[in-house]
């Protein structure tokens, strides 16, 4: 009998009207993250997501 595939564990960053930021806790213990972005989803490991966040932050200073 084929084993059930485990799905990720999942939590909700910040959320608005159009878009969605949320992170994947997946089964081999990479976290994962995600941007979706009205009909558009992003997907970044832990060390693209801080380059992104540092960027980010950068556009508004």
């Amino acid at each position: 009998m084929p084993k059930e595939p485990i799905e990720p564990q999942t939590e909700m960053i910040a959320e608005t009207e159009n878009y969605i930021a949320w992170l994947a806790e997946e089964p081999d213990g990479e976290v994962t993250y995600h941007l979706q972005l009205n009909n558009v989803t992003i997907h970044f490991f832990r060390e693209e997501w801080d380059e992104f966040l540092e960027l980010v932050r950068s556009l508004v200073d």
